[in-house]
């Protein structure tokens, strides 16, 4: 991995996520090759007691065997199973051994489409539409083909371009049907984002004082923004 995607990923997640919209991530697999325009990402803190304690991710109360990818070098990938129903992606940030990282809540497929309905197809009777193929962090997975098995995988650091969708299919064409996951950074202004409080996150890790979603401005392909519900204590 060179120094640009390392470096980037050394930093605290909110300071990384923001810079991975436009980014191309492509996973070769022997079933087919999918490579996804990142649109949407949410960024996560770490431990109650670190340098960026936050509630609402899961290194929060520290490292168990679930979590222990994202405590890991960074340039890797935490893949999770949640609500029994389907797996989730992040990108593990800061340096070993210090929690946190970056979910891809949502992207647009630009490699790979027939590839991603037929897998999107496999627990629903009709093709999912275009903008919806990766909409939602389940789908993002599913299109990908990632699971926990996934989990620790490295990720390639496959440059930074202007066109990050040409360099990425540079990079198929080169690496040919090995199995293997990487990243194209784009050259983009870091400044046209939509930023809000956190999608579907429950108590105070969903609340406005983790403003760690991250969009692109007008795009179809990112999911519905949903408050969270704030728990409170019941009261005699």
């Amino acid at each position: 991995m060179t120094a640009g995607l390392h470096e980037l990923l050394l930093a605290p997640a909110p300071d990384v996520a923001p810079r991975l919209l436009g980014a191309v991530l492509v996973c070769a697999r022997p079933g087919g090759t999918v490579g996804l325009r990142l649109t949407e990402v949410e960024a996560y803190g770490g431990p109650q007691d670190s340098d960026l304690p936050d509630p609402g991710a899961h290194t929060y109360r520290g490292r168990t065997a679930r979590n222990a990818s994202m405590f890991g070098p960074p340039g890797h990938v935490y893949v999770y199973f949640t609500y029994g129903l389907h797996h989730a992606v992040n990108f593990v940030c800061r340096p070993e051994g210090v929690g946190g990282g970056v979910l891809i809540r949502s992207g647009e497929v630009v490699l790979g489409s027939e590839v991603a309905t037929q897998r999107r197809l496999a627990n629903r009777s009709s093709a999912p539409a275009f903008a919806s193929l990766a909409r939602g962090p389940g789908n993002v997975a599913q299109a990908l083909a990632l699971t926990r098995d996934d989990d620790g995988a490295a990720l390639a650091d496959l440059g930074t371009a202007p066109d990050p969708v040409a360099r990425a299919r540079e990079e198929v064409e080169r690496r040919g049907e090995d199995t293997w996951t990487g990243l194209v950074l784009a050259q983009r202004p870091a400044s046209d984002v939509v930023v809000t409080a956190r999608t579907g996150v429950s108590g105070e890790g969903g609340t406005d004082a983790y403003p760690w979603r991250y969009a692109l401005p007008g795009e179809p392909t990112v999911s519905p923004y949903r408050k969270a519900t704030v728990k409170r204590r019941r009261t005699r």
